[in-house]
C-alpha cells in the first residue's frame, strides 16, 4: 500500500530543522577547539558547559510539553523556540571568554527546551500511527541534512573566503532565523488531537496516565543516554589524534551524510516491525563503536568511525520517538514527550558529566570503554521492556 503524504506541518518543521541545523552545526564541530585553544576551557569545562545546558533544555521539554497540552497550542514554543537558538548564536561570536560561550549555550539550549516537545507532539498529533516512524524519520533525515551543509559551509567560509571563527559563527544567524521567519508566517497550529491510538493497557484510573510500558521505555533510554554522551568529545579525541581544526567540520558532515540519507527509511522500517529491534540494533552498534574509538589515529580511521557512528542514530532517532507516541494517549504526547526529554537530558548530563572526568582523570580509553558498557546495559534493559 502506498503511504499517504506527509502533513504540511511535518514538512514545514522537517525544513525549520535544515535551517536551524545548518547554522548550529556550522559552530558546533568547531566549537570545543574554539572554548580549549582560543579561550582556555578545560575538557572538564566543556563538558560542564554541554551538559548543564543539555540538561536545563531537558527539564524545560518537560513543562513545555506539559504546557502545550494544556493550553491545546503548539506553535508559539516551536517558533519562540527557534528563536532563542538563532540569537544564542551571536553571543558565540561575540566572546572573550568561555562564561560568555556558556551563557550562550544556555540560551540556545533554553530555545531547544521550549521547542522541542510541543514539535513531536505536533508531529504525532497529525500524523497516524502506522506512519509516525516515517514521519519522525523524515524529520530527523531534514535535520541532519542541515548537519551537512553547516560543516561544509563551515569549510567554505574558514578556507575558501578566509573568515575568521567568530566571522563564520556570526554568519550563522541568518539561517536560523530564515526558518524562523518561515515557521511564523507558515505553520498552522491544529487544536485538535487524534483519538485514535490509545495504548493497549491503558489505565483505566490513573492520576498520571503513563502505561507501566511507557516507564520502562523511558527507563531504557534514561540508561542508553548515560552512554550518549556529548559528541565535543569525539571531535576533541579526533583533534588530539591530529586531525586539524579545518577538517572537524567535514568530518561531522561525513557523519550526518549517512544520517540524512537514511533517516527516513529506518524510521518507516519501525512502522513495519517491532521498534524495538532497530533499538537493540542500534544501541549495540553503538557500544562497538564506542569501544574502537580510543584505537583511532589516523584521518581515515576517524573518517571510518564517524561515518559508523551515524548508523545507531539512523536506525533508533525515529522509531525511538515513534515509541513514544505509541505507547500514551494523544492528548497526552506534549506531556509525554517532555518526560522522554528529561529522562534523555538527565542521563546525558550525569554521562557528560562522568565521561569528562574519566577522559580528563583516567585515560580517554577508559572514558569510551565506560560508554560502551552503559550502552550495553541499556540494549539488555531495551530487550526486557514490554512490548507496545
Amino acid at each position: 500500500m502506498t503511504p499517504t503524504r506527509l502533513r504540511p506541518q511535518v514538512i514545514l518543521l522537517g525544513l525549520a530543522a535544515l535551517l536551524n541545523d545548518a547554522a548550529s552545526e556550522l559552530i558546533y564541530p568547531l566549537l570545543p577547539v574554539f572554548l580549549s585553544t582560543t579561550l582556555g576551557a578545560t575538557p572538564v569545562v566543556i563538558g560542564l558547559i554541554e551538559g548543564i545546558a543539555d540538561g536545563m533544555s531537558s527539564i524545560l521539554k518537560y513543562f513545555s510539553g506539559v504546557w502545550s497540552d494544556r493550553v491545546k497550542k503548539r506553535k508559539p514554543m516551536v517558533v519562540s523556540g527557534y528563536a532563542l537558538a538563532a540569537g544564542a548564536r551571536l553571543l558565540i561570536a561575540a566572546a572573550a571568554a568561555w562564561p560568555l560561550v556558556f551563557t550562550a549555550r544556555l540560551v540556545d539550549r533554553t530555545g531547544k527546551g521550549i521547542r522541542s516537545a510541543p514539535r513531536d507532539a505536533m508531529i504525532s498529533d497529525v500524523t497516524p500511527r502506522d506512519q509516525r516512524g516515517r514521519a519522525f524519520g523524515f524529520h530527523r533525515a531534514l535535520d541532519h541534512t542541515g548537519a551537512i551543509v553547516g560543516p561544509l559551509l563551515a569549510v567554505l567560509l574558514l578556507q575558501g573566503l578566509g573568515l575568521s571563527l567568530r566571522a563564520t559563527f556570526l554568519f550563522a544567524v541568518l539561517p536560523g532565523f530564515a526558518g524562523v521567519l518561515m515557521l511564523a508566517f507558515l505553520l498552522k497550529d491544529e487544536g485538535g488531537r487524534m483519538k485514535d491510538d490509545a495504548p493497549r493497557d491503558r489505565p483505566e484510573s490513573s492520576v498520571i496516565p503513563h502505561p507501566s510500558s511507557f516507564k520502562r521505555a523511558i527507563a531504557s533510554i534514561a540508561l542508553f543516554s548515560l552512554a550518549n554522551s556529548s559528541d565535543a568529545f569525539l571531535l576533541l579525541q579526533a583533534h588530539h589524534a591530529g586531525v586539524s581544526t579545518a577538517m572537524l567540520p567535514l568530518l561531522w558532515a561525513a557523519h550526518h551524510v549517512i544520517k540524512s540519507l537514511f533517516s527516513t527509511r529506518a524510521g518507516a522500517l519501525s512502522d513495519r516491525v517491532e521498534r524495538r529491534y532497530l533499538l537493540i540494533a542500534g544501541w549495540t552498534i553503538y557500544a562497538a563503536i564506542y569501544a574502537l574509538f580510543p584505537f583511532a589515529k589516523t584521518l581515515t580511521s576517524f573518517v571510518v568511525l564517524f561515518v559508523l557512528y551515524a548508523i545507531p542514530f539512523t536506525l533508533t532517532e525515529g522509531a525511538e520517538r515513534a515509541w513514544i507516541a505509541d505507547l500514551v494517549p494523544a492528548e497526552t504526547h506534549g506531556r509525554s514527550f517532555g518526560v522522554y526529554y528529561l529522562a534523555n537530558g538527565a542521563g546525558v548530563l550525569v554521562g557528560t558529566a562522568i565521561f569528562g572526568l574519566i577522559y580528563q582523570q583516567v585515560s580517554p580509553a577508559a572514558a569510551f570503554f565506560t560508554g560502551a558498557a552503559l550502552a550495553l546495559a541499556a540494549v539488555a534493559a531495551v530487550m526486557s521492556a514490554r512490548r507496545t
